[in-house]
């Protein structure tokens, strides 16, 4: 089984986890989208830790923003 298919598997596996806390929309987003995007750059860079850490860091502001808008539009 290749590096990348076990790191997106376990993005996957921790971002179903994630979902399941009573936390707040951004802190979900945040946490997911870290999660996400780490195995993403990783993934794309061939395993690289710039690549991981670089996605990681991108996919947490991703999330956030879309965290805060799904608060934003539950709160409505």
């Amino acid at each position: 089984m290749s590096k990348s298919l076990i790191v997106v598997g376990i993005a996957l596996a921790s971002a179903l986890g994630i979902s399941g806390c009573g936390s707040t929309g951004e802190t979900v987003g945040t946490a997911g989208g870290a999660v996400l995007g780490g195995a993403v750059g990783s993934a794309a860079t061939g395993g690289s830790t710039i690549g991981t850490v670089g996605g990681a860091a991108a996919g947490g502001i991703i999330g956030h923003e879309v965290g805060e808008r799904y608060e934003e539009r539950r709160r409505r």
